[in-house]
């Protein structure tokens, strides 16, 4: 391991490396819970996917792509299905009229993730990062917080939406008039409410005390405290439909429907997962990498970055096949880090756990869909942080960053908010250079993306 790992030129021993790669596994197993009940519309089986076929696809679709990671990248990373990218793909589905079906969807992932491949391989990918201001970079990640947010307390209820008085819009916010729009909180009363308030609660204080996987014990806390209010079935420990021992067959692998994604025209949903995951993914390579000392020999960092990125895009298409939404670096990967993980060593030890949590299946279905949604809120809290990184002092980069941020959960469409962030942006930098104030250097890049976005508006409108 010593060898294979090179362990001992960075400073670590396999003790440390395996306890990071648990406390990595620990900060990200929510996604166990959470991503399956999004992906499934909270069990209701909305979206056209089966709950335990999502739960296989994102322990089998984590655990192979981190060992992957570990193995041939040497870089202590773990990747999961984001959190954004599955609400946006849950929606994409829920709001499309039955125009958009899971395998189109899913085929789009796939494609993206070919997109990402070719990106990579031409180097286009490290050349839109330097084309997009930080800027917008930081408004994305915080509007995708905000749109995760709103998910979070919409399927709680803690948000009401409403036609009128009496009719709530269950499976997605649906254009209204202004007039008729009416949003509310939710009744105390209810116990979707109550329960996902104590997972709020919960989640919050094990932050606070600094409690690895807090998000994680406060989903379990929550579940347990939800089972002695009645709202938790354990029938579900011996149902058929969650066995103990995975059952491949209910694995949605390469459900694709290329026909119907073609007819669909789903350009835009395509170029909306490659444009996020884009940014996302290169924004927790290169801050994890620093974390660990990586970059310390910026050209051998930037090689193993490099290599990170291609397994990266291999594990989008990779994720599809089996049956889930974008799979990408996660950040929470900097945990195990902070605990000494500085090798592959680390990414393959939370690899392996997730590949053992397909053993699991029966515990995360008891967990309800409220309590999941707490995680949701406090995942949004933790994007929201990227805020403190834009200049509101300076318009031409404040006005986009505002639009961008504001545009995602208003709109309810991701892609809605980084369309206007960069028309907006490329016309005010313009503007400013014309005019000798506060001017940026628009990349050539820049005016292409916002040449294709008012296409895309002018052409397919903004649904």
């Amino acid at each position: 391991m010593d060898r294979f790992f090179k362990l001992k030129e960075h400073g670590t021993n396999v003790r440390t490396e395996i306890m990071a790669g648990i406390t990595t596994f620990m900060t990200m197993a929510y996604i166990l819970a959470v991503n399956p009940n999004i992906l499934s519309a909270f069990k209701s089986g909305a979206t056209g996917l089966d709950w335990t076929s999502v739960f296989l696809a994102t322990a089998l679709a984590a655990g192979v792509v981190t060992i992957c990671m570990g193995l041939f990248v040497n870089f202590p990373v773990a990747l999961a299905p984001g959190m954004g990218l599955n609400a946006y793909f849950a929606t994409v589905i829920l709001t499309s009229n039955g125009a958009i079906t899971a395998p189109i969807a899913l085929t789009a992932v796939f494609v993206s993730g070919i997109i990402f491949v070719i990106l990579t391989v031409t180097k286009v990918r490290q050349m839109l990062l330097v084309a997009v201001p930080d800027s917008l970079k930081h408004a994305i990640t915080v509007g995708i917080g905000l749109f995760i947010t709103i998910i979070g307390v919409k399927n709680s209820e803690i948000l009401t939406v409403s036609l009128d008085t009496t009719t709530d819009i269950k499976a997605g916010f649906t254009p209204l008039p202004s007039y008729a729009s009416v949003f509310g909180l939710g009744s105390m009363h209810n116990p979707n409410v109550q329960i996902a308030l104590i997972g709020l609660i919960l989640i919050a204080i094990f932050m606070v005390i600094r409690l690895k996987g807090a998000i994680l014990f406060g989903i379990l806390a929550t579940t347990v405290i939800a089972y002695f209010m009645g709202y938790v079935d354990l029938g579900v420990l011996t149902a058929k439909e969650t066995t103990w021992v995975p059952d491949f067959s209910k694995l949605n692998f390469a459900h694709f429907d290329f026909v119907g994604m073609l007819n669909a025209g789903i350009i835009t949903v395509i170029l909306t997962f490659t444009f996020v995951e884009l940014f996302d993914t290169f924004g927790t390579l290169v801050g994890t990498a620093n974390r660990a000392g990586i970059m310390k020999n910026r050209e051998e960092g930037n090689k193993r970055v490099g290599k990170a990125m291609f397994v990266d895009a291999l594990g989008v298409s990779g994720g599809a096949l089996v049956g889930t939404s974008t799979v990408t670096a996660y950040v929470e990967s900097s945990a195990g880090i902070a605990e000494g993980g500085r090798t592959g060593l680390t990414a393959v030890t939370t690899g392996v756990l997730f590949l053992l949590a397909l053993f699991l299946a029966p515990i995360a279905a008891l967990i309800p869909g409220s309590a999941t949604a707490a995680a949701l809120i406090i995942v949004g809290l933790l994007m929201m942080q990227s805020v403190k990184e834009i200049d509101f002092q300076d318009m031409v980069v404040a006005i986009p960053a505002f639009l961008t941020i504001v545009m995602m959960p208003f709109t309810y469409n991701i892609a809605n908010g980084i369309s206007f962030g960069i028309v907006s942006y490329v016309i005010l930098a313009t503007l400013g250079n014309l005019f000798g104030k506060n001017g940026r250097n628009v990349h050539w890049l820049m005016w292409v993306l916002a040449i294709l976005v008012v296409l895309r508006f002018a052409l397919i409108g903004g649904e």
